[in-house]
């Protein structure tokens, strides 16, 4: 058995940090649903703009908001205007075609990635800019 990526939401910019709540991160229920991510899932947020990398549960959050909230002591590792990646695994002992997304900088889905295309918009520049 491996432990294999099964779903990636790529470069989603943090729109609030709360540490007062219990803790998750809540993500549009859009983006969950196309990067196939349950609530209450078990993910691991990687900030890009600051290198922390944490373990959470997602939390569905309003539909087509482009939501993306850090709640609890994670909250303490990461900031409203950060850019993240959050990923889910599964143990498998077959190959997996995992559902990677990217999003552009209001958190609204852009297109589903495959490993030469996720390379190729990349390298492009075009998603890497700071939101204003």
């Amino acid at each position: 058995m491996r432990i294999v990526l099964k779903s990636k939401i790529h470069r989603i910019w943090v729109t609030d940090a709360n540490p007062d709540y219990i803790g998750s991160i809540l993500i549009d229920a859009d983006l969950m649903d196309k990067a196939d991510i349950w609530n209450f899932e078990k993910v691991l947020v990687c900030d890009v703009t600051n290198g922390n990398r944490f373990e959470t549960y997602a939390i569905a959050g309003e539909r087509g908001a482009g939501v993306c909230s850090i709640q609890g002591a994670a909250a303490r590792l990461s900031s409203k205007g950060n850019c993240l990646i959050v990923m889910s695994f599964q143990v498998t002992s077959t190959p997996v075609d995992p559902k990677m997304i990217l999003v552009d900088k209001e958190n609204q889905f852009v297109e589903y990635l495959g490993p030469g295309e996720m390379h190729a918009s990349l390298n492009s520049n075009r998603w890497l800019q700071t939101p204003v």
